[in-house]
């Protein structure tokens, strides 16, 4: 992919309202390169006072986001600063909506946690947190947020099972707001940023506010987690796992990567 071609496209031509697209071929893997660019996005959003929703969508029907490669650590910050981005989201005014079609695990989960509200396709999303099928552990915000979703024994299922889970599954352990019919998504999704559209900014922010008083993670808690996970690459369970990964086809389109939970399993 071209480096002038951005992974993330915002369409800003709905007043207040802009809705993100995901586009980094083959499979969406969010990589340093994507956060940086969503880094720079929370800052407009934060500086755009008539702002009061952002949706966030896949362009690829079988990827929402596939999982974190480090590859190419293309950061300009060098590690890139998504716990500082998804902080500042969270804190942000404006409602944040994962519209979700595909698969979604592991960084690309986190990604989607850190979203304000997740609405999700039936038929066509799979989540997962595969991590620890790689000899790695979550280190974008899963090990904080996770638990306060869904509870500990569910983020321990989820984390140390590191297997996918189809919509309904995640709509009933809390992972998600709603699993919806795949043909219902668009319409349900437009009507609810109608809603929210029509009502005052003023009362929206300050509600989301107080909100936020409860129900967000420590900080401080998802930057040591996060410093862990960098070190993880260095552990011999994963460099030990990385031949067999590649060999098998993981960051690549193809079987390995669609059923990539099930598929740790017999690693």
């Amino acid at each position: 992919m071209s480096e002038s071609k951005p992974a993330l496209i915002v369409d800003k031509s709905t007043p207040g309202h802009w809705r993100i697209t995901l586009d980094n071929p083959p499979i969406n893997l969010i990589d340093d390169r994507m956060y940086d660019e969503f880094y720079d996005i929370v800052g407009e959003i934060e500086a755009e006072a008539t702002l009061k929703v952002v949706t966030i969508e896949s362009a690829n029907p079988d990827f929402f986001l596939a999982h974190y490669s480090s590859a190419e650590p293309r950061s300009r910050f060098g590690t890139p600063r998504w716990i500082e981005t998804a902080a500042r989201l969270a804190a942000s005014s404006v409602l944040s909506i994962a519209v979700i079609r595909g698969r979604v695990r592991g960084g690309g989960s986190e990604f989607a946690l850190g979203f304000d509200i997740r609405f999700a396709s039936r038929e066509k999303a799979i989540f997962g947190q595969p991590e620890i099928g790689t000899g790695l552990i979550p280190g974008g915000g899963a090990l904080q947020r996770l638990p306060l979703l869904v509870g500990r024994a569910r983020a321990l299922e989820i984390v140390l099972g590191a297997d996918d889970y189809d919509a309904d599954t995640a709509e009933r352990y809390g992972w998600i707001n709603r699993a919806l019919p795949d043909d219902a998504l668009d319409s349900f999704v437009a009507n609810f940023v109608r809603r929210i559209l029509s009502f005052d900014k003023q009362a929206l922010s300050t509600a989301k506010s107080i909100i936020n008083q409860v129900g967000l993670p420590d900080i401080a808690q998802l930057q040591s987690t996060e410093d862990i996970f960098f070190k993880t690459f260095g552990w011999e369970g994963f460099k030990a796992r990385l031949p067999r990964l590649v060999e098998r086809g993981i960051g690549k389109a193809g079987e390995f990567e669609l059923n990539l939970g099930h598929n740790l399993g017999s690693l």
